[in-house]
């Protein structure tokens, strides 16, 4: 993989100056990070508003345990369908989260710029344990 990467697909958009507040579901968020969970999945058809919701909850404060208000790491990846070729979507998955981890996925990336054959399970394993480490 030696395509160069669009930055601004690892960019937080703003919250739009229109934006229509979601204090629920900005709620429910908060609420994933007091119990712990370090993932949340946002599912919804195009256009009901998983983008605008997300960057609202990153630009506002989140609320940890012991109600501590802080802000969080938060690694951002807009995809499109060019991005369903795998090596493509590995390198801009590490690229993300290199923006709150620099030096993330050195041996995911490298194995993915070798001529071998990807090694599917063993690049994932690497960098869940990078990741998890």
């Amino acid at each position: 993989m030696t395509d160069a990467l669009l930055l601004t697909k690892l960019y937080v958009p703003p919250p739009r100056p229109d934006l229509v507040l979601r204090p629920r579901l900005v709620e429910r968020l908060n609420e994933g990070l007091a119990l712990g969970r370090r993932l949340t999945l946002i599912s919804a058809p195009a256009g009901f508003g998983k983008t605008t919701l997300v960057s609202e909850w990153v630009a506002g404060p989140q609320k940890f345990p012991q109600n501590q208000s802080q802000k969080t790491a938060v690694a951002w990846l807009s995809l499109d369908e060019a991005d369903n070729d795998l090596a493509r979507f590995i390198s801009y998955l590490v690229a993300a989260l290199r923006t709150i981890q620099p030096g993330l996925g050195e041996g995911v990336l490298a194995a993915l710029r070798s001529a071998q054959p990807l090694q599917l399970d063993t690049l994932l394993t690497d960098l869940l344990n990078e990741i998890s480490a």
